[in-house]
């Protein structure tokens, strides 16, 4: 029987001849902890008497989801991180840097072939470089960062196969919600989410990550795609050193489940209160009335969504808040350089520095309660945006930039 990439990875990482359900102790290529979860582990490393980490190239210390710090307390766990982060010498990424699933890619960190944990749900966005990428708790972390190892069950695998040319309007967010509406935000629950299929050899490695980084919101211990040129382009611009190892899943490997969708079928279609797997057709809530709208994240704050949003905002004014977060320094460099910040300022939007703030809703845009928000985020609970009693539609960043000037949901095929 042959083995998915997933399996393919573990098992290298592990040395050993893994299959879904072993367990395994495996060897960590990279580990990140955010301004949430590090302090947490830096404790828990210093409770368990740890000194000295495995190894601090291999360690990023990422601000990004309180960034700047919104009060003392904030500041205080900062102050901590940049103490302990100094002394490490590990890498640190401070304030203004950018969303952590953005700088790891960006910055080199990732390769294919590699095992990626991160103290954060959605570092399995990282499988889009081929990659296996898993969220982990920050004790975990604390082992990692002293040992450079974890034990891992190898996951089962669902495949999703996507072929078909997509429809105007229709964007890589478009796919993962419509896969979620038919998984269930349970329906994977720590399964390796494996996307295949000839729509994706057309997607940029930018819509792939949008792809992955939701695997989780379908109960994913990752998301993973097979490396490709694009994929190869990307990370040889980018990796310092050049070592890497492409895997892909033999043909007679043994998937747990299989879900095929035919791209030329979708639609625009947003996630709606309060749940991600809410899943409905843009015509279903068209003409709901909208108060904010929030494009960014590290699901769709990216250049090339960037350039999706300014395109529609160029010539008109929003009518809703729009609160626009572009995921990191470089990404923001582009922005302006490409003239979107300033695109996006005149027709009214805030452009907030890289960061998480809104979509954790510790700052930076808090709903009021009442409001009704869409987001290009990744999740829609209540509360998630830090006001239990505003409604979080999830949409494309194209949905969502229509939907600001319009101040109601609105089709995007209306503005292509």
């Amino acid at each position: 029987m042959g083995k998915t990439i997933s399996e393919k990875i573990l098992s290298k990482a592990s040395n050993s001849d893994s299959h879904a359900g072993s367990m395994v102790v495996a060897d960590i290529d990279f580990a990140m902890a955010q301004d949430g979860t590090a302090p947490l582990t830096i404790q828990a490393l210093q409770e368990m008497g740890i000194d000295k980490v495995w190894n601090r190239e291999r360690i990023a210390l990422v601000f990004d989801h309180n960034a700047p710090s919104p009060n003392e307390g904030v500041s205080k766990l900062h102050g901590m991180m940049r103490e302990w982060g100094k002394k490490q010498g590990v890498i640190l990424y401070d304030v203004g840097s950018g969303v952590c699933h953005q700088l790891l890619p960006e910055q080199g960190h990732v390769a294919p072939g590699g095992l990626i944990v991160g103290a954060d749900s959605h570092t399995c966005t990282y499988g889009a470089l081929g990659a296996f990428a898993t969220g982990i708790g920050s004790t975990d972390m604390a082992v990692v960062f002293a040992s450079g190892k974890l034990w891992f069950r190898v996951p089962e695998t669902l495949l999703v196969s996507v072929n078909g040319k997509l429809p105007a309007g229709v964007y890589s967010k478009d796919i993962v919600l419509t896969i979620i509406g038919k998984v269930t935000a349970s329906g994977a629950n720590y399964m390796a989410v494996e996307y295949a299929g000839d729509t994706l050899k057309e997607l940029s490695v930018e819509a792939r990550m949008t792809l992955c980084n939701m695997a989780v919101e379908m109960g994913g211990k990752t998301g993973i795609i097979a490396p490709d040129s694009k994929t190869i382009e990307y990370v040889e611009k980018r990796l310092t050193k050049n070592q890497y190892q492409i895997f892909s899943s033999d043909q007679d490997a043994d998937y747990t489940s299989r879900l095929e969708i035919d791209a030329s079928d979708l639609v625009p279609v947003l996630s709606c209160p309060h749940a991600v797997d809410n899943v409905k057709p843009v015509t279903e809530v068209e003409g709901t009335s909208v108060d904010q709208v929030y494009i960014g994240t590290c699901t769709n704050g990216r250049i090339e969504d960037l350039r999706i949003a300014a395109k529609i905002l160029k010539t008109e004014k929003t009518k809703a808040i729009t609160i626009i977060v572009p995921a990191s320094r470089e990404i923001y460099l582009q922005a302006l350089q490409e003239g979107l910040i300033e695109t996006f300022v005149k027709a009214g939007a805030v452009v907030c520095n890289p960061g998480c703030g809104p979509c954790v809703g510790t700052h930076q845009g808090i709903p009021s309660p009442g409001y009704t928000v869409v987001s290009t985020a990744n999740r829609n609970f209540k509360g998630r945006m830090g006001s239990d009693e505003a409604e979080i539609y999830l949409a494309s960043p194209h949905t969502a930039a229509v939907t600001a000037i319009k101040g109601e949901i609105t089709d995007p095929r209306t503005r292509p």
